[in-house]
């Protein structure tokens, strides 16, 4: 028998997938790896997309390291790595309702008749997997490349909507079981972090996704315990009674999990009336959704379909087109912080995006402007990071005036005229000004928020009006405000200037950190706020620390340490000390959060705890005046190793740090609560 000769694969097709491949793999490592992605998630499916087509048009470009046939990126090296029971799957993706139509085909020629479907909104965060052993958590664990992720369980432990033990185990279930679902970031969270990190030179999240990501990553949990993350779960491995979806997300609301309120098992009509309601409602809920996952709804049908190598062939997500809007660059002006950092601002011809009119879209800085190459005059597209935050994507370099020019960063403060200083290792550029009007305004607007002193009623109009009127220049002038200059400003009437006068007043006796998070202290935002007040207790304390103190304290390196002495140990942060000591303004001292033989001692638990939840061990800890850590350094007293312990347990041996089972902890545990020197 004759063989049928191979057709030729053309060049320009072989040329093209490797570029392909080596694009794909390039923004995968900067979007799963580093959370630093460089392009928006349609451009990358349309990359992806282009991809596959070449592959089935022509299957020997087809490798096993295409990321065609891969699932995520690389475990990060900061982690232990872990190996998932069973491989975390990504999902094919739909981009139209014929694409959703042809899925279901698809199936129906496998299973004749199938048509009960789920459908669970697709949450922009990152995937996450739980295990669970006689109701307790023992682990978590990113998806990673879907074989292989990244341990993260003392971070999982700070999410407060992942129990730590469940509820109740429904009968079926083994004693080992594994929870799946996204950890993501709400939008108002995403928001303040990223102006936050804007306001202290630092680079910024693209999207609620890398922000979560991020979070989840941090190598102290304290620091993901404050970014405010969220949780939706949905998968049960294995599913145990549950016959369906439907019953699988169930049992994980009787179990204490947070399961999406707006999962809808419909029938194959259905899917198209759910897609168009939430392709414009996704845009009122308080987290990122970019599309939306159709399940066969019963689980033996499911088992029945299997799998292709890199996703189930009985689930496919469906994007949402992505909401992009073309507009003009009137503008591209700089806004100076509280800090003086200077951001560069693109003021737009008004467009609607996302249900709501943007006239303004930040730059972040001017690397970033010189990357994208965004000039007054051009055609932008727009888009809202997460729903949230207004986004140039790129240029329409086609629509460019010929007299465009490219945009130059000012090099003096463009509202006092001072120079501006861009330092080694930030992206910004800062008005070194003390006195910069603008840097007043909102080291004001700082102080009277929310996370700060939250003085009601003190908005950034009423603090401009007592600007322009001479009666605030820094923030011990609020508590010098008489009530006849406030009801000098406008709106202002004898009920609402009282209102304003006792809430100022409510403000003289603060808790430590609120005070610390106020006064703009470089670097200190509200979880270095936190993690100072616990470490020092006073203000006092704080003010008298050295460089070498600072750099005592847990999650404290070297950077912020110098800024907090500088501040501290300057004319401008003594003055303004001063001045706020001398209108009556003090600093509750923090609460002690344990005294006793351990004070002062870093203990690291690593691996599973068999005879106590981690939780109450950390907590016995704390009483007896020890610190919990996450991380294993020099500095770590002793490092307790149960079973399955891992990297912590190999940088303690190679850092020479003390190393005991739990059987000695225990010991320890109960002689130092029995000396009668704990704080309990």
């Amino acid at each position: 028998m004759t063989e049928t000769p191979t057709r030729p694969t053309p060049e320009e097709a072989r040329r093209r997938a490797g570029e392909l491949k080596r694009e794909l793999e390039h923004h995968g490592h900067l979007y799963h790896v580093l959370d630093r992605p460089q392009i928006t998630d349609a451009e990358y499916d349309k990359l992806f997309r282009e991809l596959v087509d070449l592959e089935a048009r022509y299957p020997e470009l087809q490798t096993a390291d295409s990321p065609t046939q891969r699932v995520g990126g690389a475990p990060a090296e900061a982690f232990s790595k872990y190996r998932h029971r069973t491989p975390m799957l990504s999902l094919a993706n739909a981009f139209s309702l014929a694409e959703v139509e042809a899925f279901r085909r698809r199936i129906q020629r496998i299973v004749p008749d199938v048509d009960r479907f789920v459908c669970e909104l697709k949450i922009d965060g990152l995937a996450m997997s739980l295990t669970y052993r006689d109701g307790e958590l023992v682990t978590g664990a990113t998806r990673g490349d879907g074989v292989e992720g990244e341990d993260v369980t003392a971070n999982a432990r700070t999410i407060r909507s992942i129990p730590v033990r469940l509820r109740g185990v429904p009968g079926g279930l083994p004693r080992e079981f594994e929870v799946r679902g996204e950890v993501y970031m709400p939008k108002p969270s995403f928001a303040a972090l990223n102006q936050q990190l804007e306001e202290d030179g630092k680079q910024t999240y693209a999207n609620p996704r890398n922000a979560a990501a991020g979070a989840v990553r941090q190598l102290n949990p304290t620091v993901t315990a404050s970014r405010g993350l969220q949780t939706f779960m949905y998968q049960l491995d294995p599913p145990g009674p549950a016959r369906s979806q439907t019953e699988v997300l169930a049992l994980l609301g009787e179990m204490g999990f947070r399961v999406n309120p707006n999962c809808r098992e419909v029938d194959g009509d259905g899917i198209a009336s759910y897609l168009e309601h939430w392709g414009d409602a996704r845009h009122d809920l308080d987290y990122g959704t970019d599309g939306v996952v159709i399940k066969v709804a019963e689980r033996e049908i499911q088992a029945e379909l299997g799998a292709v190598s890199r996703s189930p062939r009985w689930a496919i997500a469906y994007k949402f087109p992505p909401e992009e809007r073309e507009t003009r660059v009137q503008d591209i002006l700089v806004n100076v912080g509280r800090t003086g950092t200077c951001t560069p601002v693109a003021f737009l011809e008004p467009v609607l995006i996302a249900g709501s009119t943007v006239q303004r879209c930040t730059l972040h800085n001017e690397d970033e402007v010189a990357r994208k190459d965004v000039r007054a005059g051009d055609t932008v597209v727009v888009h809202k990071a997460g729903d949230v935050i207004p986004e140039i994507v790129r240029v329409v370099l086609e629509m460019r005036p010929a007299d465009a020019m490219a945009w130059i960063p000012p090099t003096s403060c463009p509202v006092c005229g001072s120079e501006l200083v861009r330092q080694e290792g930030e992206v910004a550029r800062r008005c070194v000004n003390p006195l910069c009007p603008a840097q007043r305004w909102e080291r004001l607007i700082h102080f009277t928020g929310r996370s700060s002193l939250d003085i009601e009623g003190m908005g950034p109009m009423v603090i401009a009006a007592l600007i322009e009127a001479g009666y605030v220049e820094d923030a011990a002038d609020f508590f010098r405000l008489t009530r006849e200059q406030v009801l000098q400003l406008d709106r202002f009437a004898d009920r609402s200037a009282d209102n304003l006068i006792a809430s100022i007043a409510a403000r003289r006796r603060v808790p430590l950190h609120r005070l610390l998070n106020a006064l703009g202290v470089p670097n200190v935002g509200e979880h270095t706020a936190l993690v100072l007040a616990a470490h020092f207790r006073s203000l006092e304390r704080l003010e008298e620390a050295t460089e070498e103190e600072l750099l005592e304290v847990e999650g404290i390196g070297p950077i912020v340490a110098a800024a907090i002495a500088r501040w501290f140990h300057g004319e401008d942060g003594r003055k303004l000390l001063r001045k706020l000591a001398e209108v009556g303004v003090e600093a509750e001292t923090a609460p002690v959060v344990g005294e006793g033989p351990w004070t002062g001692q870093a203990w690291v638990l690593t691996g599973s705890l068999e005879a106590m939840p981690r939780p109450d061990a950390e907590e016995r800890i704390r009483r007896l005046g020890g610190n919990p850590g996450s991380s294993v350094s020099r500095k770590t007293h002793t490092v307790v190793a149960g079973p399955g312990a891992g990297g912590k347990l190999e940088k303690a041996q190679r850092l020479g740090v003390r190393v005991i089972d739990e059987a000695a902890f225990l010991e320890e545990l109960e002689a130092a609560e029995g000396s009668g020197s704990g704080s309990g």
